[in-house]
């Protein structure tokens, strides 16, 4: 059952098109985000769901297509796009990376300040008031002062949701935040994002645990080729696709996983 209230989009993405060289990653692609909607990207790998999610916020220029968040002016990327509109993407909303991408040399409190208080330019006490608690959220209150060195990865992808939550953006995007775990750690992010999705939090997210994306979406796009091949509920897709490589992809993921 959609999150969603009915209200305009929060994100809409038209048409995007991105090649590198001749290799044309994206070929029209259109997504569509509403406020406290989960939306998940499956596919195999090489599909276009990180580049997708790379443009949503600016750190990839698509070639062309459009995008316009919260009702403001459409990006028009056929057009010579502007500096402070890819900035503006960027400002609304905050990614979680698949290899955490900490900064080595500082604590786990300074990585999650770094941008409310250096970027955004927030007061330093408030910003730091609100990262311990969010810290505390994901039970790492006690590892403040810590180096990502010293943390397991589950912990290190931990303070990655915090620090993007410590944004406060309008939208995360999540690029594959299990996928460089062990098998053991993997649980533990999956319930932080699962509870976030619970407490309304708009998101865009990229992963292969085609169980969380069962529970956890409102919306699924299946990618393949650059293509959404096919969209739809999450029970329309796990329990009835109706592409036929829809369901070949599903078949070869999923009849391992229930026969263990």
């Amino acid at each position: 059952m959609s999150r969603t209230d009915g209200s305009a989009a929060l994100l809409a993405a038209t048409a995007l098109h991105k090649s590198f060289g001749s290799n044309e990653v994206l070929r029209g692609i259109d997504l569509t985000l509403h406020r406290g909607e989960v939306v998940v990207l499956i596919g195999p790998s090489g599909s276009g769901k990180t580049t997708v999610l790379r443009s949503l916020n600016g750190l990839e220029t698509p070639d062309s297509g459009v995008i316009a968040v919260d009702g403001g002016p459409e990006i028009d990327f056929a057009a010579k796009v502007a500096q402070k509109q890819r900035f503006a993407l960027r400002d609304s909303s905050a990614m979680v990376f698949q290899h955490h991408n900490l900064f080595p040399h500082l604590t786990v409190l300074e990585n999650v300040i770094e941008g409310p208080w250096r970027v955004q330019r927030r007061p330093k006490d408030e910003v730091v008031a609100e990262a311990l608690v969010l810290l505390e959220r994901v039970g790492l209150a006690d590892k403040a002062d810590a180096r990502p060195h010293q943390l397991s990865g589950g912990q290190q992808q931990r303070v990655g949701i915090v620090r993007a939550l410590a944004l406060k953006p309008d939208l995360l995007l999540f690029d594959e935040p299990t996928s460089a775990l062990d098998p053991e750690l993997v649980g533990e992010v999956l319930l932080v994002i699962k509870e976030l999705a619970d407490e309304g939090w708009s998101m865009v997210v990229v992963t292969h645990e085609l169980s969380f994306a069962r529970e956890a979406a409102d919306h699924v796009l299946f990618m393949d080729g650059g293509v959404v091949v096919e969209e739809g509920a999450p029970e329309q897709i796990f329990e009835a696709p109706r592409e036929e490589r829809t369901q070949r992809f599903l078949k070869r993921i999923l009849r391992p996983l229930d026969g263990a």
